[in-house]
């Protein structure tokens, strides 16, 4: 079986460091419950497409970053971005075997989750909701994931040239 090339590590950083800036870009106040977790999206993508290179570390960093950038209590962020990782490396043999609208749907479950727990870990700090708006971005996240993970993989395929 023919071994795929890996992607440089630079090229994985460039894109997280993207989706970071993506995902910290302002927004109008009524559009903020559309924003899809661009950050999210990337590390699954990295994870799936790459789980030797990309795991838990790269979630927590961004994780630590994004906290920074936002000013959310230190490790809000890198809990969930760790657990998405760490979640990601659990599922990613099926994940790979799955149609693109399957994978959709799993993004759907993930990030859903990773938003539960923001939601939990925003309640213990004070910041409580009880409506279930939190999870529109995860269904605009699953709806971006058959046109990003496309776009991705044509990008690899055209840098393993």
């Amino acid at each position: 079986m023919p071994r795929v090339p890996v992607t440089p590590l630079v090229v994985v950083w460039l894109t997280l460091l993207m989706a970071l800036c993506l995902q910290v870009m302002p927004l109008g106040d009524e559009w903020q419950v559309f924003r899809p977790e661009w950050l999210g999206l990337m590390m699954i993508y990295w994870c799936m497409r790459e789980p030797d290179q990309v795991g838990v570390f790269h979630g927590f960093v961004l994780g630590i970053l994004l906290d920074l950038i936002e000013g959310t209590p230190l490790g809000h962020h890198a809990i969930m971005f760790s657990l998405l990782a760490f979640l990601c490396a659990l599922v990613y043999a099926r994940f790979r075997a799955y149609s693109l609208l399957q994978q959709a749907l799993l993004v759907l479950v993930l990030l859903g989750l990773v938003q539960l727990v923001d939601q939990w870990l925003r309640s213990l700090v004070g910041d409580f909701s009880i409506h279930l708006a939190f999870l529109t971005s995860s269904v605009v996240s699953a709806a971006l994931w058959p046109w990003l993970a496309t776009m991705f993989s044509a990008l690899q395929r055209r840098l393993a040239r």
